[in-house]
């Protein structure tokens, strides 16, 4: 079992940036990879960006490649997300992700609200 939780959400402006963080505990060995994914109001839920502890390989979603940055501090066990020029589109919850590879995520955090105004 792995707990997480985010944090680092609020309101912002256009154009301006958010540091998220996701703080993991319990037993993080079985973690391999972690993701950030986000639902916007009537949408479902997307992929964002991802990492590995091991490597620190990472992956983006197209919408936020250039802007978003994914990091990870394997001493303290979090993930952060760099989020950059952000658009009213980005508005969304932000959910926290672990999971064994690239493709599978099995605990998710309680997601952090951010809000892009124009």
């Amino acid at each position: 079992q792995v707990q997480l939780v985010e944090s680092g959400g609020g309101l912002v402006q256009a154009g301006g940036s958010l540091r998220l963080s996701c703080a993991a505990s319990g037993r993080t060995a079985s973690s391999k990879a972690m993701g950030w994914f986000r639902q916007a109001p009537g949408k479902e839920r997307e992929f964002v960006a991802a990492i590995t502890w091991g490597g620190g390989d990472t992956y983006y979603a197209d919408s936020v490649k250039g802007r978003f940055t994914i990091s990870r501090d394997n001493a303290k066990n979090t993930v952060y997300l760099r989020m950059n020029s952000l658009k009213p589109e980005d508005t969304a919850v932000y959910y926290c992700a672990s999971g064994r590879d690239w493709v599978g995520y099995d605990y998710w955090g309680q997601g952090t609200q951010v809000t892009v105004s124009s």
